[in-house]
């Protein structure tokens, strides 16, 4: 199911986005600036009129190793969601199929680190964290209809540090 009916005059003038190049560019110096300045640039929080952005740690589907990437995010309670977007481009980005694979992960925030479990939202729970990014982003609709495919809305849970790998409590040694 699609996000939502796009009239014929939204269709006729599509939304414009930056070369792809340009796009990946953009995270890729994002990403860098983080680094170089060891977390204390390129983090904020959310805003009512605005998405904030976190360091999502994830462990690789194929080699095992963490994997960090800086994504955009809302606030829901004590969940944190974003948009399996690829900005904007096709196919799934790749902490996405890491999360699917292995859903524990960290987040890194302005205010510290936190264990969380990676879900994709369905019905009415998708629906309603949907409309929130609308909210926050006019364009959302237009710019999710230029992928081939539906754009997930991934909940970050919160876990504990105790969990193990399968997701069950380990004993204290």
């Amino acid at each position: 199911m699609r996000e939502v009916v796009v009239s014929i005059e939204d269709r006729a003038r599509k939304p414009k986005l930056p070369p792809r190049w340009f796009i990946r560019t953009a995270w890729s110096v994002h990403r860098g600036l983080y680094r170089v300045f060891r977390g204390r640039v390129g983090l904020w929080r959310p805003r009512p009129d605005r998405w904030g952005t976190l360091r999502l740690t994830t462990t690789g589907r194929r080699t095992g190793q963490q994997r960090g990437v800086i994504v955009a995010y809302l606030e829901d309670g004590p969940n944190l969601f974003t948009l399996a977007m690829n900005g904007w481009g096709e196919g799934e980005p790749a902490w996405w199929l890491n999360l699917r694979t292995h859903p524990e992960a960290t987040v890194d925030l302005v205010d510290g680190r936190r264990l969380v479990r990676g879900r994709a939202a369905t019905g009415d729970e998708r629906t309603r964290l949907w409309a929130r990014w609308r909210d926050v982003d006019t364009n959302l609709d237009a710019f999710a209809a230029l992928r081939p495919s539906e754009t997930a809305v991934v909940v970050l849970e919160p876990r504990s540090g105790v969990e193990g790998v399968a997701g069950q409590p380990q004993p204290d040694a």
